[in-house]
């Protein structure tokens, strides 16, 4: 199976943009997480996401919840993160929002090796083992390039 796998913050989002955002997430606050604006055109993103679907690809999203945070913030964090995929209407077929240091690998590799991340955090792509993994900054090229 083909599995496209997405992070958020800094990659779909831009939550690294939203004023104060290291600090509201210090005060366990989720006010960034909801105003973080799509670094993409999100309805060219749907558009060629629902065409590799139709394709038999499936699209995830492993994002990681804040760093040191409490289990009601970590809650409120997923509520905010779902909202905010559901605003832009994020087509995806699995999500797993994860403590802040999870393995991404761990939640989709019963999907086996053909796996492509999308990940802002260099660390996070070097550490990827199921397959391809491009930054955030080239994610519409690669995946355009996957409709030719």
């Amino acid at each position: 199976m083909k599995v496209l796998v997405f992070d958020m913050d800094g990659t779909l989002g831009d939550l690294y943009g939203v004023d104060g955002w290291l600090e509201d997430l210090r005060a366990e606050r989720t006010r960034p997480y909801a105003e973080a604006r799509p670094l993409v055109d999100m309805d060219e993103l749907r558009t060629i996401l629902i065409q590799l679907q139709n394709r038999g690809y499936r699209v995830a999203v492993t994002s990681w919840l804040a760093k040191e945070a409490s289990k009601a913030y970590d809650d409120a964090v997923r509520q905010v993160k779902l909202a905010w995929l559901n605003l832009w209407r994020f087509p995806y077929d699995e999500i797993h929002l994860v403590k802040y240091g999870t393995t991404k690998a761990d939640c989709t590799r019963r999907h086996g090796k053909e796996q492509t991340l999308f990940d802002d955090n260099e660390k996070i792509r070097k550490g990827w083992h199921l397959g391809n993994a491009i930054d955030a900054s080239d994610m519409m090229d690669y995946l355009r390039g996957l409709l030719t």
